[in-house]
């Protein structure tokens, strides 16, 4: 049984000496540690923690052991950029949070394993350009690519862009090093792609949230680097269509869609209204886009580029396609990207929304897209429906701003139910509550509802098993 564990109000003197002779620098005082213990959105703010900031994989073991002895929880921090709360702990909690941005050394690079090993505080976007530098692709990618970091990505199974093609992040991990939860190393950094010698144990903390352990280095697997891309921004007739042109465009360019990112018009006209340089792609207006990624790693030639024009316009002699951009240059492709990138930004301009990310078969997008829309808009009319995402894999970001003119606060009142209405259709459409980004604090009295008992009571046995003393980021996930 997991002991949950009961700190002080607040963390002792001598304690606090301990973490300081354990980390040095790397524990912040109050001023310093403030931007580490709020939600970067300000939805929640930690008051009694301490933030410590280790540099090596034995400093948070030192970490982990002093709290496990004290029986102070522990918070373990990437770039603070999740959606969930997650990384923050609660508002009076005498915590410890282990933010892991010091550990941010590529240890190696191997491009003939295809394969990296870097430490958990790296920048998603430097190990890119890491990878790229080698002649090589890591494909995990997300709006918050420049601040997020790869330990929190692989804590909280991260989606992003390029799931369709690459997977989850957790599909990117060859090998972890971790530190558990008594303050124990466990170096589990193999680059092997088949290890059939018992449980596959990294699995168990990827997408854990920090609740088992503390991701502290992975090794990570790189792909051939794309030498041909084709980006395009097209209209659709509607949401059905879009499901039938992903379709099309993989049987057409041999599965080499990288992403099929769905937008209503709605959504373009969030970003045109509230993020400096945006342009529209298209002369006139619609009221379904949807932005194609598809790439090859053989050279250039006119051949690809031939197969996916002809099928986008293959699909708009049958009605699918109203109209379609090709990026002419990286230029136009980034333009058209950052109108999907700014999504979370733009819905800032918006005023407050209930935000849910959730997924369904990917067969079933249009028609669980219109029933619940039917339901939202039933317990609460005029209200604005900003519903977009990734469609080729099935995940929609389905939120829903008030309606223009209510009061704020009447508003966000009916957070528990609209999340019901929405989460409640999501099951009976056999999908997910939460695709890509997580459980945290904000999903998990929800959880019950909508997980089955036999995988909760798995899921607990776990967690007794690795945190005996529930000392890892207790009150997260279950």
């Amino acid at each position: 049984m997991t002991v949950a564990a009961r700190a002080p109000a607040s963390l002792a003197p001598d304690f606090v000496r301990r973490l300081e002779a354990a980390v040095g620098r790397g524990l912040l005082d109050s001023a310093d540690g403030a931007p580490y213990l709020t939600e970067w959105r300000g939805l929640w703010r930690a008051k009694n923690a301490v933030v410590v900031r280790p540099a090596s994989t034995e400093e948070v073991a030192e970490v982990v052991r002093l709290c496990a002895e004290a029986l102070v929880p522990i918070v373990p921090q990437g770039g603070n950029t999740g959606l969930t709360g997650g990384s923050i702990p609660y508002e009076d909690e005498a915590a410890v949070v282990v933010n892991l941005g010091r550990m941010n050394r590529v240890r190696a690079v191997d491009p003939l394993n295809y394969a990296m090993t870097v430490e958990a505080g790296c920048i998603l976007q430097t190990l890119q350009r890491t990878a790229e530098e080698a002649d090589r692709l890591f494909p995990l990618s997300l709006g918050a690519e420049g601040s997020c970091q790869i330990g929190g990505n692989l804590s909280t199974n991260a989606g992003g862009v390029a799931v369709l093609k690459y997977g989850n992040a957790r599909d990117l991990v060859l090998g972890l090093e971790v530190v558990l939860a008594d303050g124990t190393i466990w170096d589990g950094l193999r680059g092997l792609r088949k290890d059939n010698t018992g449980y596959d144990l990294k699995q168990l903390f990827l997408g854990a949230e920090g609740t088992l352990g503390i991701i502290t280095a992975a090794v990570l697997k790189l792909f051939p680097k794309p030498r041909d891309k084709r980006t395009s921004f097209v209209a659709l007739r509607d949401l059905d269509a879009a499901i039938e042109l992903l379709v099309r465009m993989r049987s057409a360019t041999g599965d080499q869609v990288a992403s099929f990112e769905y937008l209503p018009r709605n959504c373009l006209q969030m970003a045109l209204d509230h993020i400096p340089g945006v342009a529209d792609p298209m002369s006139r207006v619609y009221d379904h886009y949807a932005l194609i990624e598809v790439s090859r790693t053989a050279d250039e030639d006119a051949g690809f580029a031939e197969h996916v024009e002809a099928a986008l316009g293959k699909a708009v002699e049958d009605g699918l396609v109203l109209d379609a951009a090709v990026a002419q240059s990286q230029a136009q492709a980034a333009m058209f990207w950052k109108i999907r990138d700014s999504m979370a930004e733009a819905q800032k301009g918006e005023g407050p929304a209930i935000r849910h990310d959730i997924a369904v078969p990917v067969s079933r997008i249009p028609a669980f897209y219109r029933e619940c829309r039917g339901r939202v808009l039933a317990r609460l009319p005029e209200a604005r429906i900003h519903g977009f995402g990734h469609v080729g894999d099935g995940n929609l970001h389905y939120n829903i701003a008030a309606p223009r003119g209510m009061d704020s606060q009447a508003f966000l009142a009916l957070m528990g139910e609209i999340n019901g209405v929405v989460h409640d259709c999501v099951a009976e459409y056999q999908g997910s509550i939460s695709a890509e980004h997580g459980i945290g604090r904000l999903r998990r009295a929800e959880l019950p509802r909508y997980k089955g008992a036999v995988e909760l009571a798995l899921m607990r046995k776990v967690k007794a098993a690795l945190d005996p003393l529930g000392i890892m980021n207790p009150g997260k996930v279950i």
